[in-house]
């Protein structure tokens, strides 16, 4: 007994909480009658007692599709142990029902019941008992369903324990309103959302007598499919552009009737198609903007037919340079060496190449317009010149101090030829560099007649490296007297030393 009362509390209090977590509330009356077999023999462990049949009525109230109250009658012949002969009886009980019904029109729902009954035997009261059981119903219209269930009944007497099982109808009273609101289904336009009874059941959140599902403005009220119309012109405020201004064009103004709206209109008293303007010539320049509205041309020449300027054959609006004549290669641009490159882009407009408008005549990868030595291939990290070798920086090296001249004079002594023919040597080699000569002295003597001194010792070597056909172009002079020393002047050793001229290869 304490077992059955403990299942019983637990039931409450699942079906409480399932009623308060439901997210809505729908109470609905049913009525019953079942055909009931009842095995009193099984549960008692007695043996020879037949199954008799009896028959339930009853009625449950759902508070919610999940809970509810069921109170049944039963009437029947129960075989019991202590009675030779079958014993009518009648029960009648108190239940609490916990189903599951996720949908007001769920086709199988399944139940489980508990709850206490009293059992009469012979029209007398004989004992108390804690029935506890499950059924499903299969619903068969929009109000009936049929009904199997069956249950344990635990008594408070012996040999009164007893199973029942029975199989019956189910009606639901009433009319069926699935969504709550008021409105039965039969007359619910939208039987499963709640809604307003003046809009027959549907959603109208702004109350204007338009449901949800048929306005296109839920939340305003309006009389244009739910919308509203503030200036009365018929066009929805949600789709007029002018919902302030009557009008007919998307709900705006168009004096002109020319298809234009007059707030995009750049002639609003003129019909037109451009932008809502005229255009005469139909050169896609509206007139007021067409310098020449009676004869089409482009609008990068304001309306007016195309000229060729510089008569090169290729009109203005497709010459870049309009004003002096080209060639089609070069869009309309003069080019001098015919090479396919603008004169005013071509790094060397007066020799056809092909880079940037520059050959490479010595082949080395970098264009004579980059190429600090176009005759002869280097590297592009000394600006397409080639390094000077290590044995010919020997060479300069060693005619600085090897190129001799007469005391106190700029004559050269006759050994210092042979070291200027191998300077003209390098120069020849290196075509494309150029030689800087810088004479200097030492400190003995006066410090002008030093600097003159070494300015003509300089320009004696330009001269001799002239006459042996060195461009002079190629050549550059300078004396600096004895203002850069590179040894000491107090010993005999470093005056020698800082008597000397320096040659310096470097590219221009």
């Amino acid at each position: 007994m304490r077992k059955s009362l403990l299942i019983m509390a637990v039931l409450a209090m699942f079906a409480f909480r399932s009623e308060a977590q439901a997210p809505e509330k729908k109470s609905a009356n049913e009525v019953f009658a079942k055909v009931i077999g009842i095995d009193y023999g099984r549960p008692n462990d007695v043996t020879g007692q037949n199954i008799t049949y009896g028959l339930e009525l009853g009625g449950t109230h759902l508070f919610n599709r999940f809970f509810g109250v069921t109170v049944p009658l039963k009437i029947g012949v129960a075989d019991v142990g202590d009675d030779i002969n079958n014993r009518n009886f009648f029960n009648l009980d108190g239940l609490l029902r916990f189903q599951y019904q996720p949908k007001e029109d769920t086709k199988v729902i399944p139940y489980i019941f508990g709850g206490v009954g009293a059992s009469f035997e012979k029209w007398e009261y004989h004992n108390t008992q804690i029935p506890l059981g499950g059924g499903l119903n299969f619903r068969v219209g929009k109000t009936s369903l049929v009904n199997v269930q069956a249950e344990y009944r635990s008594s408070n007497v012996d040999l009164r324990n007893n199973i029942q099982a029975g199989v019956g109808f189910v009606y639901r009273l009433g009319k069926l309103d699935r969504d709550g609101d008021g409105v039965a289904d039969s007359q619910d336009l939208c039987p499963d959302v709640p809604g307003a009874i003046s809009a027959a059941g549907c959603p109208d959140k702004d109350g204007d007598g338009i449901t949800d599902a048929d306005d296109l403005c839920p939340d305003v009220p309006g009389t244009l499919n739910g919308c509203p119309d503030r200036d009365g012109d018929g066009v929805a405020d949600n789709k007029d552009a002018c919902p302030d201004t009557p009008g007919t064009l998307m709900g705006c103004p168009d004096r002109d009737s020319d298809g234009v709206a007059d707030k995009d209109d750049q002639c609003p008293d003129v019909a037109g198609d451009i932008n809502g303007c005229p255009d005469r010539d139909g050169d896609k320049v509206i007139d007021k903007l067409d310098e020449c509205p009676d004869e089409a041309g482009p609008a990068a020449n304001n309306g007016c037919p195309v000229t060729d300027r510089d008569g090169d054959g290729i009109k203005d609006d497709e010459d870049d340079c309009p004003d002096v004549p080209g060639t089609s290669r070069t869009k309309g641009c003069p080019d001098k060496d015919n090479d396919g490159v603008a004169d005013q882009y071509d790094r060397c407009p007066d020799v056809p190449g092909v880079y940037a408008g520059c050959p490479d005549t010595d082949g080395d990868g970098i264009h004579d317009g980059d190429d600090k030595c176009p005759n002869q291939p280097g590297a592009i990290t000394n600006g397409g010149c080639p390094e000077i070798r290590k044995e010919i920086r020997e060479v300069l090296k060693f005619a600085m101090q090897a190129v001799q001249f007469e005391t106190g004079s700029a004559n050269l002594l006759p050994q210092s030829y042979s070291v200027l023919d191998q300077i003209v040597s390098v120069m020849n080699e290196y075509v494309d560099y150029r030689l800087g000569i810088a004479g200097h002295t030492d400190n003995v003597g006066d410090e002008t007649k030093n600097q003159v001194l070494s300015e003509a010792r300089a320009k004696a070597c330009y001269d001799y490296l002239v006459s042996k056909g060195i461009n002079p172009v190629r050549l550059g002079f300078q004396g600096y007297g004895e203002s850069v020393p590179i040894a000491d002047n107090n010993t005999p050793d470093g005056r020698r030393r800082n008597r000397r001229v320096e040659f310096n290869l470097y590219i221009p």
